[in-house]
C-alpha cells in the first residue's frame, strides 16, 4: 500500500471547520500522482508521450470528521486496470495518527492524448509501471463497461 501523509492546514477546511470535500478530493489526487511520480511514472514522462490522466468519477465515504492539528495518512491501491492500461481504478483510505480509517474514496480515471483530446491505451513503458504499483486484494482486469457500471449517460438539453 502507498500511503503519503498530510498535515490539514487551515485553508483546507470548509465553513464547519473540518476537513472541506473538495480537500479529500485534492489529497487523493495529489496521493495519486505522487504514487505513479514515486514508481517513475512523472510529469516528465506525461510530456514525454503528451497524455494526462482524466476522473471519470470519485466517490467518498466519510466515517469520522478530520480537524486541523494532527497530520493524516492517505493511502493509494490500484483497485483494477485494463489490459492495455486505458482505464484504472484506485481505492484510497484515509487515517488519523491512531491508524483509525475516517474516510474512503473510489475513484475510476482514464488517460487521454493531449494532441487528439481522445481517449488512450498506456504506453509499453508506462503499462509496465503501471502494472507494478500496490494492489487491493480485489483487483480486477477492467473493460470498457466497467467505466459506465452506474448506469451514468449525458442527458442533453
Amino acid at each position: 500500500m502507498y500511503t503519503k501523509e498530510f498535515e490539514v492546514r487551515w485553508n483546507d477546511l470548509d465553513a464547519n471547520r473540518h476537513l472541506a470535500n473538495s480537500s479529500y478530493i485534492s489529497y487523493m489526487s495529489h496521493t495519486r500522482l505522487s504514487c505513479f511520480m514515486d514508481g517513475g511514472f512523472g510529469q516528465r514522462e506525461m510530456v514525454e508521450f503528451n497524455m494526462g490522466p482524466v476522473v471519470f468519477y470519485e466517490h467518498i465515504y466519510y466515517f469520522k470528521e478530520v480537524f486541523p492539528g494532527k497530520p493524516i495518512t492517505v493511502s493509494a491501491q490500484l483497485k483494477g486496470l485494463s489490459e492495455d492500461g486505458m482505464y484504472f481504478s484506485f481505492l484510497q483510505n484515509f487515517y488519523d495518527t491512531e491508524g483509525r480509517n475516517i474516510a474512503r474514496g473510489e475513484m475510476m480515471g482514464s488517460w487521454i492524448d493531449l494532441g487528439t483530446r481522445r481517449l488512450r491505451p498506456l504506453p509499453e513503458k508506462m503499462l509496465r509501471i503501471m502494472e507494478g504499483l500496490p494492489r487491493t486484494n480485489d483487483f480486477k482486469v477492467l473493460t470498457k463497461e466497467d467505466t459506465r457500471k452506474y448506469g451514468q449517460y449525458p442527458e442533453h438539453l
